[in-house]
């Protein structure tokens, strides 16, 4: 068995309570159980994305009425069009959208493309998700 290291996190009193509450929720035995499983699964998706071909989902929501969002958005995606299979726009409000960028290519690239989505002043949040390697 490997041993076991603790240290201490800081996270916001709000998210705390959402992660107790889901620990409950699912009956999962601890918090240090989740955050281990989590930490786990991001090393292994990331470590599938080196030096593979790769096949995944980008998905991000922004608000649309940031000065130049949409420009700069699709900036970015015409610079990684050999990357990007598809993508699908929505408009969740008024003000909000959702949009998810289909990829497949060398997983260095997605996460370059991930990385630059993910600092645009405006998105509200973002994932990237593997779905395989291709």
């Amino acid at each position: 068995m490997a041993k076991t290291i603790k240290f201490s996190i800081s996270l916001d009193k709000n998210l705390v309570k959402k992660l107790d509450d889901y620990i409950f929720k699912e009956k999962l035995p601890s918090r240090s159980g989740l955050i281990s499983e989590l930490i786990s699964k991001y090393i292994t998706e990331r470590k599938s994305v080196e030096g593979n071909n790769v096949a995944g989902v980008i998905s991000f929501v922004y608000n649309h009425n940031k000065k130049f969002i949409g420009d700069i958005l699709t900036s970015i995606q015409h610079k990684y069009n050999k990357i990007i299979v598809s993508s699908q726009h929505v408009h969740l409000t008024k003000d909000i959208c959702f949009e998810i960028v289909i990829v497949r290519g060398k997983g260095k690239d997605i996460e370059n493309l991930y990385r630059d989505i993910k600092k645009v002043k405006g998105i509200l949040n973002s994932y990237f998700n593997i779905a395989s390697e291709a």
